[in-house]
């Protein structure tokens, strides 16, 4: 796993509500910061946060 910048790790735990995070605010997020979905999914995964509503399997 590649070392997870602090922007990502804190822009997804501002997003994520009660541990959880939308598809669509994570591929958000993921524009935002100009990263990968993977990293924001993997950012997620460290955090403890699960993505819900998954649209297109990308996490």
């Amino acid at each position: 796993m590649v070392e997870l910048k602090a922007e990502v790790l804190e822009a997804v735990k501002k997003a994520a509500k009660d541990g959880r995070i939308t598809c669509t605010t994570a591929r958000r997020v993921a524009g935002e910061l100009k990263v990968p979905p993977k990293v924001v999914g993997e950012a997620a995964d460290a955090l403890k946060i699960k993505i819900t509503t998954c649209e297109l399997g990308c996490f």
